[in-house]
């Protein structure tokens, strides 16, 4: 029987485990105050209860990312950790498209943030990709 932590390598379950982190930690982060990921000029309440649900669903969507990506660093089955980083990173493409389409796209922190993150997720399925062919191919 293979045994999946031996098929990936530690730096990929470290940065998956890493982004786990930071996606759970930013949840927190939303949790106690939103107000924080929008620029002084969005005019956002976050008094108002609808924006304050609004606000603590975003967090939990984070946060459920964010504990997946732990769960799968854990194990370290090569598909499981490509199925939860793609997921993470189609949220990183849905900031980028909503920016776009309401014209905010600017490179503030929010959007480097984004890139950024982008960029790893993508080396990281694309590497994952390789290991999973790879090791099909035996």
């Amino acid at each position: 029987m293979i045994k999946h932590i031996d098929v990936v390598p530690k730096w990929v379950r470290i940065l998956t485990g890493i982004l786990a982190l930071l996606n759970i930690f930013y949840a927190a982060q939303c949790y106690t105050d939103m107000s924080q990921l929008f620029f002084d000029g969005a005019g956002l309440d976050f008094t108002n209860a609808l924006l304050k649900d609004a606000s603590y669903e975003f967090a939990a969507r984070n946060l459920a990312i964010g504990l997946g990506l732990g769960i799968v660093a854990l194990r370290g089955i090569p598909e499981s950790i490509t199925i939860v980083t793609i997921i993470r990173a189609l949220v990183e493409v849905q900031t980028i498209i909503i920016a776009a389409v309401t014209g905010n796209l600017r490179l503030d922190a929010n959007m480097i943030v984004a890139v950024a993150f982008l960029a790893v997720e993508l080396l990281l399925i694309i590497n994952l990709i390789g290991i999973i062919k790879t090791r099909d191919a035996n």
